[in-house]
Parts: C-alpha cells; sequence; structure tokens
C-alpha cells in the first residue's frame, strides 16, 4: 500500500512542478470559458472517460461541465470492443457533431498514450471548429507512436509511465496511475479557472452536495441554467 501510494504522490508532484505554466494556460482557458457562458467538455475512450465522470454533475463541480460519453467507446457496452473501437478513424468527427461545441467552448481529451485514432482526431474536429483543446496524456508514448500532443492547442503531460501500471508482481505490472493524474489535472484546472473568474467578477456556476442544507434548491437553479445544453443532464 504504502510503495504505490509514494509513487501515485510521486506523480503529482511532478505534474504540479512541471506542468505548472502549461496548467495554468489551461486555467486561464477555463476562466474565460466561465465568463463566455461556455461549456467545458470533456471526451476520453475506455478509462480515460473516468476523468470527466468525476467533474460532472458533482457536489464541487462546475456546472457547465459536458461530458461526451458515446456508449461504444465506454466498458460497460463492450469492454474489448471499444478498446477496438478507439483504434478507428471516422468516428470522432460523428461524436463531435452529436454535442456541437462552438468557439466560446472547450474541450478536455483524454488519452494516457495518445496514441489511437479516435481522441487524435477528436483533437483535430476541435481545431476545425475554433474550440480550444488540451489533451492529457504521457509523453513517455510520444516516440512509441503519442500523437495527441500534436493535435491538441495545449498537451499537458500527465507523467505516467510507459504501459501505466507501475507495481511489479512478478514478472508483470499492476496498479495503474492515469486516472489519478487526470483527475488531479482536470479538477486542478477546473478550480483554479474558477477562481480566477470570481476575482474577474464572475460567479462560477458550482454545485453543492444535495445533502447539504440549501443544496437541492441551489442546484436545480444551475439545473435549469444548463439543461438541453448539457447533453447528459
Amino acid at each position: 500500500m504504502s510503495e504505490y501510494l509514494h509513487k501515485i504522490i510521486a506523480c503529482l508532484e511532478r505534474i504540479e512542478s512541471e506542468e505548472s505554466e502549461r496548467l495554468d494556460a489551461v486555467s486561464r482557458l477555463v476562466a474565460d470559458t466561465i465568463k463566455s457562458d461556455g461549456l467545458i467538455f470533456t471526451f476520453g475512450c475506455g478509462h480515460s472517460h473516468l476523468p470527466g465522470l468525476d467533474a460532472f454533475y458533482r457536489a464541487g463541480g462546475l456546472a457547465n461541465v459536458s461530458p461526451m460519453l458515446d456508449t461504444d467507446l465506454m466498458l460497460h457496452n463492450g469492454a474489448a470492443k471499444s478498446s477496438r473501437m478507439e483504434k478507428m478513424s471516422g468516428i470522432a468527427p460523428e461524436v463531435f457533431r452529436r454535442y456541437t461545441p462552438c468557439e466560446k467552448d472547450m474541450i478536455f481529451i483524454f488519452s494516457a498514450s495518445g496514441k489511437n485514432q479516435v481522441p487524435v482526431e477528436m483533437g483535430d474536429e476541435a481545431r476545425k471548429a475554433g474550440v480550444k483543446s488540451v489533451g492529457i496524456s504521457s509523453f513517455n508514448y510520444n516516440e512509441k507512436g503519442g500523437r495527441l500532443h500534436e493535435h491538441v492547442d495545449i498537451a499537458i503531460d500527465c507523467k505516467v509511465p510507459y504501459g501505466d501500471a507501475c507495481m511489479d508482481v512478478g514478472d508483470i505490472k499492476m496498479g495503474g496511475l492515469s486516472t489519478y493524474t487526470a483527475c488531479f489535472i482536470l479538477n486542478s484546472c477546473l478550480i483554479n479557472g474558477a477562481r480566477l473568474a470570481l476575482i474577474e467578477g464572475y460567479n462560477p456556476p458550482v454545485y453543492l452536495s444535495g445533502n447539504v442544507e440549501g443544496g437541492r434548491e441551489h442546484n436545480v437553479v444551475l439545473e435549469n441554467a444548463f439543461m438541453g445544453r448539457v447533453k447528459h443532464l
């Protein structure tokens, strides 16, 4: 337990120290998106869709976060199938079209390897539509086919090792890091972006827990504001 914890913390500390400039730039994009009443889209295939779910419709989360959830690219509708489909060309344009991001919006694209075709093409679709894009991948894959960093406006290195898993179990490894790092990166940028917007005179739309006094009433106001715009509300 302690060895795995140490490796998680070490990876997060490297992100904080080595990616600070890019994290600040992304936080600025988040603030500008809040100020323009835009949506913050998230996209990933397989396990890489989990950070977007973590930031969606939750206590302490921004109400303008809109995850792109395509069942064919998620685990619950056939994990092996989704692993093959994320390598196929032509899927990302259809997913992007279904959610209709526009120039006042932004998108986070998650792919630990940065290799697969769908997230790479999602970056291309965002560029064509004038939507600011942030790619989160491990640069340890860049010499082994990782390409996402070349197809987004801002690329952040999530620092996870090649193969993601970090704990030796005989001749194999267990204990992935990419979900921890991606959630840390996303939530750090959302929090800092919200703080910037607040300093600049814009109240960020943040959900409260539905289990605290006044939480439900507060959240209904935000739900009504984004119902129909955030597809999965």
